[in-house]
């Protein structure tokens, strides 16, 4: 999937002090990308929003028992 054109954004989960920050870009049309922002020149995953959101309602759930 191409992301070139994507806005990214750091998570708001994400903390502010250069630790594990994820990066998201939605304002593509049928693509949510995730990248690491330590690394944004690095790989980056690319979704379907449909299972982005279900991604991001499984962890909200806590269902993955960590």
């Amino acid at each position: 999937m191409d992301l070139t054109g994507a806005r990214w954004r750091k998570s708001t989960r994400s903390s502010g002090n250069g630790g594990n920050c994820v990066e998201v870009a939605d304002n593509l049309p049928g693509i949510v990308g995730i990248r690491d922002s330590k690394d944004p020149t690095g790989p980056a995953l690319a979704f379907a929003p449909a299972a982005f959101v279900a991604f991001v309602r499984t962890v909200q759930a806590d269902r993955f028992g960590a």
